[in-house]
């Protein structure tokens, strides 16, 4: 196992592992040291799964395919290379009488610098930012909304299972990170997602005050976080994380939920996921909106594709509705990803009380 040298934990987030993880704590600490796999998904709209992978093929690209009804998905493991055994000085390598293939890794940045990520046929992304959409499953022809979208990942795999139609708002409050997501939405060739820049909440409260007839079939809110679930490809999240900012961050996720529900259509569905294994931005956020909605809403399976575990009902002193269970929490150990929260939920009946 290639393993890095990483930053030490803070003695509080480390407290805090341990509390989530019990015995499994140290093999969440080993596989932090291990460097992230590198996967990409293919961009149907350009390309079709069968036909990148014939390209990459060809490139002495080595890959595979790490769920089975998802063909889109693919996982770079490195690629061939040819030598002759006159090279190998360790006779213990040699497998063949003539020419042994051997795998090695992707130089640095070496797939976002291909021509076929260039020309948009695949985008790199992390195998468990994929999971939300997955779960989410948007249809062709519905009304879409992505309230927290840069830098694209979610909103071009969205579009790509919507086939380019129907409509997708794609929101985003930093104009640096709105300029990011355009880059990504032109060289995916997405063209059904309209781009807006407001404050989350703000937006959907200006949509349903200026025109409430406007109802999403299916909204994500891949909410701001604490990230840490991107140690193994962010290390300075390490040096980054704060109690406070957990905190705080819990705060801003309620607003956000809360505001992105009330523009769900009766019968829409909607997931709210995070990067974090914190239960202030999880758990109790699911908890007190199913708390604060009642019967208008009603929190559905995942149904991932993946090893996941479910939501805890209880943290340090407080205790979270019973049903944050069907949540889905995603640990690096157990899939070899990143670390991922994700819940799902649908609309009921229209909401009576206020904000």
């Amino acid at each position: 196992m290639d393993k890095r040298k990483i930053p030490e934990m803070k003695p509080l987030f480390k407290e805090r592992m341990q509390k989530l993880l019990g015995e499994e704590f140290e093999t969440y600490e080993e596989i932090l040291k291990k460097p992230i796999v590198k996967s990409i998904r293919c961009n149907p709209l350009k390309i079709s799964p069968e036909e990148l992978k014939e390209k990459l093929n060809e490139k002495g690209w080595k890959i595979s395919c790490p769920w089975k009804d998802h063909p889109e998905i693919i996982i770079v493991e490195g690629k061939e290379i040819t030598i002759s055994p006159e090279t190998i000085e360790n006779q213990v390598l040699k497998i063949q009488e003539n020419l042994k293939e051997t795998i090695e890794s992707l130089s640095p940045g070496e797939l976002g610098r291909s021509l076929e990520h260039l020309l948009g046929y695949y985008y790199v992304q992390e195998l468990a930012s994929m999971l939300p959409i997955i779960s989410l499953s948007p249809k062709p022809h519905e009304k879409f909304l992505d309230l927290c979208a840069s830098p694209g990942s979610k909103t071009t795999q969205a579009a790509a299972m919507m086939k380019n139609t129907g409509n997708i708002i794609a929101n985003e409050v930093s104009i640096g990170r709105i300029i990011i997501l355009c880059s990504n939405l032109e060289r995916c060739s997405v063209t059904n997602t309209i781009v807006t820049k407001k404050d989350g909440v703000a937006f959907c409260q200006k949509v349903l005050k200026y025109n409430p007839e406007l109802k999403f079939d299916k909204i994500l809110v891949d909410a701001p976080c604490s990230g840490e679930g991107t140690l193994r490809s962010t290390p300075k999240t390490y040096l980054m994380w704060s109690i406070n900012t957990v905190k705080s961050l819990s705060i801003l996720q309620k607003k956000l939920f809360k505001s992105a529900f009330r523009a769900l259509k009766v019968g829409g569905e909607m997931v709210y996921s995070t990067c974090t294994h914190a239960p202030e931005e999880n758990e109790e956020v699911v908890s007190e909106m199913l708390e604060y909605f009642k019967d208008s809403i009603e929190i559905l399976p995942t149904n991932l594709p993946i090893k996941s575990r479910e939501g805890i009902t209880k943290w340090e002193e407080k205790e979270y509705n019973e049903k944050v269970k069907k949540c889905s929490r995603i640990y690096p150990q157990d899939n070899d990803t990143e670390g991922f929260f994700v819940s799902k939920f649908k609309k009921i009946k229209e909401i009576e009380n206020d904000i």
